[in-house]
């Protein structure tokens, strides 16, 4: 066929004229189809982070427009940003989804024709899906949960060298990160829950109402070497009578052989009013420091991970409170939380007289009740702050194993600064075999701490003041101690004046990409001199009560080979001087073996 040329153009033949209705038509129907995005217009742009500020990646981003129904779906990169282009004018709503993260939506949004907007997306944590097989267990973060019941857990750890350290033993839980009184040698040693605790627990959200849910969590730790409860008590007990250079790691904390030596609580949570619990539970301080510490309250790389003294607000011990009620609310980028502990077991039975038996003390009661507020927030899209306030009464510091043979020749266990020492040989109340000996304090504590996260730094920081008196109502000998543990010795008197202790910390977590971080975290204690009259001069040889410093930093790196699966190596280092170097109780101006340590270790992961 012969097609006729006019000035404009080709006129079609007959033969031709289908061919060009079905480019017609199949032009039509496309540009039918995605009439929102065929034409150049607007921009949405933004950057998805989690509750810490921290970017997500690969977070499902759905855009739609909501005149016209018509949607698309982009992922977040690995610096958790997130662009559509081409938008036309109209009205838009933004949806994230992403595994482990509740989904977040924004309405509202409105582009006119060629304009750009930015939506930055902060998402909460969620209930991860459930695992549905084995393969899914190893290779994502799914949770074993069934009928909203998840059992969880961790296994920690890794081979290390210690430059001034201690065997380990069964009982212990933490590692030898930090500078120990009585470390003697430098030793090679498998070293126990180095970024996290090993161990497992139960928890549950079951819903019986529109918004309102009963909750619980049941949890302990275990030494991953021996396979024992963690017991901060034992540690003490197994070396009582040994001679200073046969002790193992002896250390003081509030897990202390419980059966579920973390938290064991229940309680009522609602998405109006907020959550209340009762039992076991960590501290304010205690959460306050998982959140703010830039390692995340490890026991290799953190001071106040290993050293519960800023998160008990005051004494290690009080990092986890018995017989509590918790109280938490969140309204928009605010939060609230209230603490008090009930006053509960034996308190023993005292006398003022240094020289006393069981037949001539009173019976105490007990007067340990604590209480705590925290109030923070968001501020912006980056940062975010806390401050807490705690008191604790009749808290209870175990500085050191019982004396043995070894000891000055006195029948009570020696301390530098005691006033009133009671005696825990002759007659009273309860032999020292398998108890400890404490020190009694009422604590008040202040706490503030804030991060802020520059994609990919987060910037950590914080600031605690301590305040510890003399209890204003005693304990006695034969009082319990965590774990139901039996106080042979105590002293209620042990403070000429208030003892002031500070304690600032500060670091920064690098993600070189979305699986491996480098932190690096630095932190100090300093004490004031407490001790009336001041004796602490070279001649008068340096006390416990008298002013010192802490000071611990560590540099480490943690790789996540699956979401469950990670490992990490690093070094920390710890140097002690003045009053803090002074090795309690072995006497007045008896010093650390070895005021530094350095401790570098390495080792794996394993969480669920």
């Amino acid at each position: 066929m012969i097609a006729c040329k006019l000035r404009w153009g080709l006129v079609p033949t007959a033969a031709s004229l289908p061919l060009a209705q079905l480019f017609f038509l199949l032009l039509w129907f496309a540009m039918g189809a995605f009439p929102v995005w065929a034409q150049t217009g607007g921009n949405l742009s933004g950057v998805v982070t989690d509750r810490t500020g921290a970017p997500v990646p690969e977070v499902e981003v759905t855009i739609r427009n909501v005149d016209t129904g018509a949607t698309r779906t982009i992922a977040t990169d690995g610096g958790g940003h997130y662009q559509a282009s081409g938008l036309p004018p109209g009205r838009f709503e933004i949806r994230t989804a992403k595994r482990g993260l509740g989904d977040e939506t924004r309405t509202g949004i409105s582009l006119a024709a060629g304009q750009d907007a930015t939506v930055d997306i902060r998402m909460q944590p969620g209930t991860p899906d459930a695992c549905a097989s084995g393969h899914e267990f190893l290779t994502t973060d799914c949770t074993l949960t069934w009928h909203g019941i998840t059992v969880y857990g961790a296994y920690d750890v890794g081979v290390g060298w210690v430059s001034h350290g201690l065997p380990e033993n069964g009982a212990n839980y933490e590692g030898a990160s930090l500078v120990n009184r009585n470390g003697y040698q430098h030793r090679f040693l498998v070293a126990p829950n180095n970024l996290q605790q090993t161990g497992f627990g139960i928890r549950g959200r079951e819903e019986f109402a529109p918004g309102w849910s009963v909750v619980f969590n049941a949890s302990t730790g275990i030494n991953p070497n021996s396979g024992q409860l963690a017991n901060a008590s034992a540690t003490q007990t197994i070396n009582n009578g040994l001679p200073r250079s046969s002790y193992s790691y002896a250390i003081d904390g509030a897990r202390a052989g419980q059966p579920f030596n973390d938290e064991y609580y229940g309680g009522i949570s609602s998405t109006l009013f907020g959550t209340l619990t009762f039992g076991r539970q960590r501290a304010l301080g205690t959460d306050a420091m998982l959140q703010y510490d830039p390692a995340g309250g490890s026991y290799a790389f953190s001071y106040i991970g290993y050293n519960g003294t800023m998160a008990g607000g005051g004494d290690t011990e009080d990092t986890r409170w018995d017989d509590a009620m918790k109280y938490r609310l969140t309204i928009g980028p605010a939060h609230f939380g209230a603490m008090y502990k009930f006053a509960d077991g034996n308190a023993g039975c005292y006398s003022a007289s240094s020289t006393w038996t069981a037949a001539n003390c009173t019976p105490e009661s007990a007067h340990n009740n604590a209480y705590g507020f925290d109030v923070g927030g968001d501020v912006g899209k980056k940062f975010s702050i806390d401050a807490v306030f705690q008191h604790y009464n009749q808290a209870i510091s175990v500085l050191n194993p019982l004396l043995g043979p070894q000891s000055p020749a006195a029948p009570y266990q020696s301390t530098t600064n005691s006033i009133n020492t009671n005696q825990i040989t002759g007659a009273n109340l309860i032999a020292p075999t398998d108890t400890v000996y404490g020190i009694v304090t009422d604590n008040n504590a202040i706490m503030f701490a804030a991060k802020y996260t520059l994609d990919p730094v987060r910037l950590f920081g914080g600031f605690e003041w301590i305040r510890q008196t003399n209890p204003s109502n005693p304990l006695g000998v034969g009082a319990l101690d965590q774990g139901s543990v039996y106080l042979s010795g105590v002293e209620d008197n042990n403070l000429d004046s208030p003892k002031i202790v500070k304690i600032w910390w500060t670091g920064v977590k690098y993600a070189v990409d979305r699986k491996t971080d480098i932190t690096f975290a630095w932190y100090e204690q300093l004490q004031d001199t407490f001790r009336v009259p001041s004796t602490c001069s070279t001649a008068a040889g340096f006390r416990a009560s008298c002013s010192g410093s802490l000071s611990f930093g560590s540099l480490y790196v943690d790789h996540h080979f699956t979401p469950r699966f990670d490992g990490f190596a690093g070094l920390a280092y710890s140097f002690v001087t003045g009053g803090l170097a002074i090795a309690i109780p072995h006497g007045p101006g008896v010093p650390y073996l070895h005021n530094s340590n350095y401790a570098p270790v390495i080792g794996v992961r394993f969480s669920f």
